[in-house]
């Protein structure tokens, strides 16, 4: 099961994600200052007709629709703010992990070049 994994790690181009790693951050952080700083949208006109009896029964009927709909919008613009702030984190994180594995990667690399010099100094000396 340890071969799938790295094979795995072996197929990404490590080059083009530690590359496009600070556009990714960058990129979730103008999305949060951009959404961030917008103010709720307000409600919008489009629904269906409804018939009443008095123009009183219609004031009411429409405050409560628009008291609904203001509502609705609060609550969708919250859950894009909240969304907005998990993707700034997630870029952040992706940012860190990257650049742990690039120290990781070149960490290997060293030991493996130390162990084969290692390997061939024992050779020498045995034969």
């Amino acid at each position: 099961m340890g071969i799938g994994w790295l094979t795995v790690l072996k197929m990404v181009p490590w080059s083009d994600v530690i590359s496009n790693a600070p556009l990714v951050a960058d990129g979730a952080k103008k999305l949060w200052k951009s959404v961030g700083k917008k103010p709720p949208m307000p409600a919008q006109p489009g629904s269906p007709v409804v018939q009443v009896e008095s123009e009183s029964q219609a004031v009411m009927l429409l405050q409560t629709r628009i008291l609904t709909l203001e509502a609705t919008t609060a609550d969708l613009h919250s859950q894009m703010l909240a969304s907005s702030e998990l993707i700034n984190a997630l870029a952040e994180q992706n940012t860190q992990l990257v650049k742990r594995v690039e120290v990781n990667r070149t960490r290997v690399l060293w030991l493996a070049g130390v162990t084969v010099v290692l390997a061939v100094t024992v050779l020498a000396k045995l034969l």
